[in-house]
Parts: C-alpha cells; sequence; structure tokens
C-alpha cells in the first residue's frame, strides 16, 4: 500500500508533465478553488534561500551583524568587535591621559610647621623714617629713605603719645606705617609618585572663583563647577585656542582660560648641561617651581619671579650659597628698599637667589626685583632639600625673557 501524499488530485482532473498546470474536461470545483486559492497564499510567503555558490547575491550584500565594544578604552582597534558609541570618547579622553575614574595626583601638601616664623615684621610708609634712641626720644642720625621698607621688630610700645617699635639693632623708630599681621602660608605639593599629566593651581587671576565652561571659548555654556584660586588643584589633559586666548581642559567637557592656571609640567630626563640626577626646574612662562631628585619630582609650587625691567634670568645656575636669613637691600634713592630677615635664601646667579618672600600675599605672577619669591614654607621646603651645587635651571617657553647678561644687575630681591 502506498502513502497518501500530500495533495491528493480528485478523479477528474489531470496533471501535465511539460506545464504542470491543471487541466480538466470540466469547470473545477468549489472545494478545488479552495485548494488553488490556498496554494497561492502560500506561494506569496515562500522566501528563496540563496545558495552559498550564488555569486550574484554574495558581491551585492553588505556585511551586517558586526558586534559593537562594551563601552571602554581601546587603543587599537580590536578584532571580535566595533569600538563605537562611548568607546570613541571614552578612547579619546584616554590618549590625552584622563581616565573614568580620573587618576589622582599622590600628592600632599609639606608640613605645615614649615610656615612658621620666629620675627614680627612691620612695613613702613612710603617717607623717611627716623631711628631713635628711645620711644619719643631723640634722632640717632639713622633712619630709613622712601621705598620698599620692611623691618623685623622684637617689642611695641603704646606711650600714649605714640606707638613705637623695638628693633634687633636697639634703635626705635615711630609706627609710622603698618605691621604684618598674617603672611602667605600657602604651600605646593610633595609628590608620592612621578604625575603622568601636567597639573595646575587656579589662579586669582580676574575674581575670586573660575568658572569652568564645557567647550573652549567664552561664549560656550557653563558647567555648575568653579575653581578657587591657591585652593584647587587640577590636572590638565589638552590645550586649543579659542577667541584669541588658550584653554586648558581639565576634565571630561571641562574647560578654563589657560592664563587662570599655573601648569607645572613634569620632566622625563634633566636639563641639558645637568650632571646628576637633581635639578630645580623654574618656568617663568607658567610661574612655577618644580624639583627633581633622582630624576623623579618630588615637589612643585608657585612663584612669583623678576618683573620687567627686573626679570629673572633664563639659564642654567647653581647654589652657590645658602642663608637662613638674610637682609637684602637697595640704596640708590630712586629705587630704595630695604627688606630684613629674609627667610630660606639660596642664592645662585649674583644677587639674585630663590627665598621666602613674607611680603607677598599672591604668588603665580612676575613680581620681583629678579629673585624667585616662594612662599615662607615653599622655601622653608625648599631650603631643607637642597645642598650648594645644585643646578637651577630657569627657562621661558615663550621667549619673551631676554638673555643679554648686560641687563641683570648684580642686585636683586
Amino acid at each position: 500500500m502506498c502513502q497518501a501524499s500530500a495533495f491528493q488530485i480528485p478523479p477528474g482532473i489531470n496533471r501535465t508533465a511539460n506545464t504542470g498546470v491543471i487541466a480538466s474536461s470540466g469547470k473545477i470545483k468549489p472545494r478545488m478553488k479552495r485548494i488553488l486559492l490556498f496554494l497561492s497564499a502560500v506561494t506569496l510567503f515562500i522566501v528563496p534561500v540563496s545558495s552559498p555558490s550564488s555569486a550574484h547575491a554574495q558581491e551585492d550584500e553588505p556585511e551586517s551583524g558586526a558586534v559593537v565594544c562594551a563601552p571602554g578604552a581601546y587603543q587599537d582597534v580590536p578584532d571580535d568587535c566595533l569600538p563605537l558609541g562611548p568607546s570613541t570618547f571614552i578612547t579619546e579622553m584616554a590618549r590625552l591621559g584622563l581616565t573614568f575614574p580620573p587618576r589622582p595626583l599622590l600628592a600632599n601638601r609639606p608640613d605645615p610647621f614649615l610656615t612658621d616664623l620666629p620675627y614680627r615684621y612691620f612695613r613702613l610708609d612710603e617717607e623717611h623714617v627716623p631711628v631713635l634712641n628711645a620711644p619719643g626720644g631723640d634722632p640717632t642720625g639713622q633712619g630709613y629713605l622712601p621705598g620698599f621698607v620692611y623691618v623685623s621688630y622684637i617689642d611695641r610700645v603704646d606711650t600714649g603719645r605714640g606707638v613705637y617699635y623695638l628693633l634687633e639693632s636697639g634703635g626705635w623708630i615711630p609706627g609710622m606705617g603698618s605691621r604684618i599681621g598674617e603672611y602667605s602660608r600657602f604651600q605646593g605639593l610633595q609628590f608620592r609618585s612621578m604625575p603622568r599629566n601636567p597639573f595646575a593651581w587656579a589662579l586669582p587671576f580676574y575674581s575670586d572663583s573660575i568658572p569652568v565652561r564645557r567647550a573652549p571659548g567664552y561664549n560656550t555654556p557653563l558647567t555648575e563647577k568653579v575653581l578657587y584660586p591657591y585652593i584647587d588643584i587640577v590636572q590638565v589633559y589638552d590645550t586649543k585656542h579659542a577667541d584669541g586666548v588658550d584653554w586648558n581642559m581639565i576634565g571630561p567637557n571641562e574647560w578654563v582660560e589657560a592664563r587662570v592656571l599655573a601648569v607645572a609640567t613634569p620632566k622625563t630626563a634633566p636639563p641639558e648641561g645637568v650632571a646628576g640626577n637633581r635639578w630645580i626646574d623654574v618656568d617663568l612662562a607658567e610661574q612655577t617651581l618644580a624639583v627633581y631628585d633622582d630624576n623623579e619630582l618630588v615637589f612643585a609650587t608657585v612663584i612669583a619671579s623678576g618683573l620687567e625691567p627686573f626679570w629673572t634670568r633664563p639659564g642654567l645656575f647653581q647654589i652657590y650659597e645658602k642663608k637662613e636669613t638674610e637682609t637684602m637691600q637697595n640704596s640708590d634713592p630712586a629705587d630704595f628698599y630695604y627688606l630684613d630677615n629674609v627667610p630660606w635664601t639660596m642664592y645662585f646667579d649674583k644677587a639674585r637667589a630663590l627665598h621666602g618672600a613674607y611680603w607677598r600675599t599672591r604668588f603665580g605672577y612676575p613680581q620681583s626685583h629678579g629673585c624667585v619669591n616662594l612662599s615662607v614654607g615653599d622655601a622653608h621646603w625648599l631650603f631643607n632639600w637642597a645642598n650648594v651645587g645644585d643646578y637651577v635651571y630657569v627657562h621661558d617657553a615663550t621667549g619673551q625673557t631676554p638673555t643679554d647678561p648686560a641687563l641683570y644687575p648684580d642686585w636683586a630681591y
């Protein structure tokens, strides 16, 4: 017995061998019409399957079904996925040195004890101030010319007819000026590991806080983030030029004006001419100082270098003298200055020195008469680290600081 086919041809209907068309000597019965309609409907939904040997179908059909990589940084294009979408952004940030979460600076501020000073200071008015033999007494014949004058005192007396200050020399001066109540206790950073990116301190350029924008340019949207001078320290990942100034990227979609940041860029090798692996790097363009020991960054901070025409001279120098305190003065009446008990002084270029500046409240801008001014705490740290003979490399990437020796006199502060 044979198995019945799925569709049996009714009696009276023949399938021709050549055409496959159903022929009948009479009309198609209603049941047959239903079968033909069903077969037609099924035919509409049949999708032809291409054979692997169908050359034309394989030529024109585009490749599809590639897998998108999981979000991450891909320095090389992987073989098994496409680094698209978030991975494109993350990879670009990684190329700039920015990871998620950001890699922190392994650094801390030095011991606050380094900011202490055993002196009290008084700034004199810019007029002639005599030295007296007693409070309200007679002049000794000595005195201070009008100018930039700070003296240290050991006692203060109010006689009811005036206030007088006792100097270390034993003389007295009338209270013609103002006491320094507080000096800057700012401190830089002491590093435990070499940073991978440049880093920077926010500076008080035009306000007490610095806005952060979503892109370079003054008209770009602001973020909710602001930076506070001398408090916030950021890493710098990129620099772009917009609206006539440079802008630094400090995070994903976070940009600030470059001029409001004092940037320190870690060096991987000593400057040419340095024998050994210890040196002090003074960056005049950025107003930063960095200290390297065994070719590793160990300390960095913000400075105040020489202001035109009293520049700090670029070049390679060596510390030739260290003094815990120093009196700095210039007797020229046209530019008289006298600074008593300048702390932690390290001479490296004639009278130009690295030293603490108790009279400064802001750093990050050229202000001095040629010396490299530091906060008291930073100068103390550097004094403890430095040895006579250590190299001091002073440079200006902008090329705006002249190098003609004739422009650099023997005196400075």
